[in-house]
């Protein structure tokens, strides 16, 4: 059986798609953004939770504080991607969702009315969206650098509050010169599937 999808669209979101290490100086536009964002709203979400957040980083003054807080090897990617995006999760989450679970607007209490049960459920599904992220940056026809390598609580403190856990920063961009790693291995179908 084939995929529905085109091999040219199955190309540009994954076979082709890789984690960028370089960019053009093209900029992304709050327009492209925008896009990207209004695709990978509609990708599921527990309770239709969705709990990502997305802090744009665009000043210059912003940026050098975010680069200050990456591991070292990140540091010059960050400094140099067109837009950079911190992606975190919402903890109070829970308040939007009589609106965006109409049909059972009582789940913000009867399921979340606790803190860490919201921490672990935002966590999971913010990385989820976190995911639909990047496909849509790459539908865009640009590319992402997602990195976990930075200190979290520096992030938390400097660009969120309390309310909301870091999950990563992607940088976003036109690849440019030398962008790619060579393309690691992959597990194969029989190391992953096991049918019961």
């Amino acid at each position: 059986m084939s995929l529905v999808l085109d091999a040219a669209a199955q190309d540009l979101l994954f076979r082709e798609a890789r984690t960028a290490n370089t960019f053009t100086d093209e900029p992304v536009t709050e327009e492209q953004v925008q896009a990207i964002y209004d695709l990978v709203k509609y990708g599921p979400t527990a309770f239709n939770q969705s709990p990502l957040r997305i802090t744009l980083v665009r000043s210059p003054e912003a940026r050098e504080r975010l680069v200050a807080l990456m591991a070292e090897g990140n540091q010059p990617k960050t400094a140099a991607a067109p837009l950079v995006a911190i992606l975190s999760a919402d903890n109070e989450f829970h308040e939007e969702l009589p609106a965006l679970f109409p049909h059972f607007p009582q789940a913000k209490d009867a399921f979340f009315s606790e803190r860490a049960v919201r921490e672990g459920a935002a966590a999971m599904n913010a990385t989820l969206q976190a995911a639909y992220f990047i496909i849509g940056v790459r539908a865009a026809g640009l590319a992402a650098g997602p990195m976990t390598g930075l200190d979290f609580e520096g992030v938390r403190k400097e660009f969120l509050d309390d309310d909301h856990t870091p999950l990563m920063v992607v940088n976003i961009g036109k690849p440019g010169p030398d962008a790619w790693f060579p393309r690691s291995p992959r597990l194969s179908y029989e190391d992953v599937v096991t049918t019961v």
